[in-house]
């Protein structure tokens, strides 16, 4: 070993980025399974036409409902067909306590908010692949997050318009979504 001193590499210097004149010039990132940009979708989000949104509930006193909520309008049918469609890929693999929520009128982070249970560690994550799979197959449309894992009890999935929570018994009764939740309209509960 000889005694050299240490070499510590030089930064070069770099130019800031200048940034687009407009977003055509913007690349996209593609995933294999996301339609193609010219289609103006993006990877995981709902399957809407370029240019189309869901305009959100602005609070204004005659939209309030006589409970005191707001009304959210017509839901999206594209969101709705997928809330539905993880139901029964939940019910197919014999997930329990399933219930669809419309939250639409209370956050607007999601639309739906599919709640599942499962016995084991291995039945939460068929449950969560078996989804996850379902949509990417079906209806090309990939997760946009992840969270937890089956060893975790929990695993939560966020399809944008959509967030699946796939959780143990136990943790479930504990952290009582349903509950923080009771303003949502139940749309599907099934035992």
């Amino acid at each position: 070993m000889t005694d050299q001193p240490r070499r510590t590499p030089k930064k070069a210097a770099t130019a800031p980025a200048e940034a687009p004149a407009d977003d055509a010039q913007m690349s996209s990132v593609e995933s294999p399974v996301s339609a193609p940009a010219s289609e103006g979708r993006r990877p995981g989000l709902p399957l809407r036409e370029p240019g189309q949104t869901r305009a959100r509930p602005v609070k204004k006193a005659t939209d309030v409902v006589g409970d005191g909520s707001i009304d959210p309008g017509e839901p999206d049918p594209a969101a709705l067909a997928m809330a539905r469609r993880i139901v029964e890929v939940a019910e197919d693999k014999k997930a329990s306590d399933i219930v669809l929520l419309d939250v639409r009128a209370l956050t607007a982070v999601t639309d739906y908010f599919i709640i599942c249970s499962g016995a084991s560690e291995r039945q939460l994550g068929a449950i969560a692949d078996g989804v996850a799979e379902t949509l990417k197959e079906e209806q090309r449309v990939l997760p946009l997050g992840r969270e937890g894992g089956s060893d975790a009890h929990w695993v939560l999935l966020d399809f944008g318009a959509a967030i699946v929570h796939v959780m143990a018994t136990p943790e479930r009764e504990f952290y009582q979504l349903e509950k923080l939740w009771a303003d949502a309209r139940v749309l599907v509960h099934v035992l």
